[in-house]
């Protein structure tokens, strides 16, 4: 069995898993995180090769940039500044973490790594009432993140990439309110108004923070040394 349906103090069925259902996952996860290496050491090697000449020189970085972005932001997703109370949460940049892969790497590498992000966020504190809402919360939200990668070589690319990666997250997170969650819309109000003023509250809260941190010239410059060097 991959999962147990269990019921948490408010009375609702949550579906939690087992064991076996995390050893699944976290197999799936170390999968997509090898994929998603390999598709980034590609896409360094197509920039690096005229330089380099030689192939596979970048995969051990990769690797460790993009199991380091896992790593912090998962560190930074439970050091929440404030909780909302059916969910979701303003973090310390935990976001801006998952989206520097696909700045880094572009696009493949983002999406993956974002998916295998929000599989650890299952593993450690599911919230799950409705399967279907797993696919969309875990899988699809926090893979949007990945969509950082579409800017991966633009101006300014962090900061659209970040805001590309933000709203992708935030369409997930509107559809999932408003289909499994609108029997928690305020008095007044209809499902899908209540999933976009909701949903818009903590993550466009923790958005804005971070644009504002990026636009400091000497964060972005930061971050411009920090992409050459886990590209050379």
């Amino acid at each position: 069995m991959l999962y147990q349906i269990v019921t948490n103090e408010w009375g609702e069925t949550t579906y939690v898993p087992t064991m076996l259902g995390n050893v699944l996952l976290a197999a799936v996860l170390i999968i997509l995180l090898a994929v998603a290496v390999f598709f980034a050491r590609k896409y360094a090697f197509r920039q690096a090769a005229p330089k380099e000449g030689k192939k596979g020189l970048l995969t051990v970085r990769q690797l460790s940039f993009c199991a380091m972005s896992i790593a912090l932001g998962t560190v930074l997703s439970n050091l929440k500044l404030f909780e909302f109370p059916y969910g979701g949460s303003v973090t310390p940049l935990s976001m801006l973490v998952i989206c520097l892969p696909g700045y880094f790497f572009g696009l493949s590498a983002g999406l993956l790594t974002g998916v295998a992000y929000g599989i650890l966020q299952l593993i450690i504190d599911p919230y799950v009432l409705y399967p279907m809402q797993l696919v969309v919360d875990y899988l699809l939200a926090f893979g949007a993140l990945g969509l950082s990668g579409i800017f991966a070589n633009a101006k300014f690319g962090l900061i659209k990439g970040y805001i590309a990666g933000v709203l992708g997250r935030y369409v997930f997170a509107v559809i999932s309110g408003w289909i499994f969650f609108g029997s928690y819309a305020w008095e007044g109000w209809s499902p899908l108004p209540y999933s976009l003023a909701y949903n818009a509250s903590y993550i466009f809260a923790e958005a804005a923070i971070t644009v504002i941190l990026l636009a400091i010239p000497a964060v972005r410059k930061g971050m411009a040394r920090i992409k050459l060097m886990a590209l050379s």
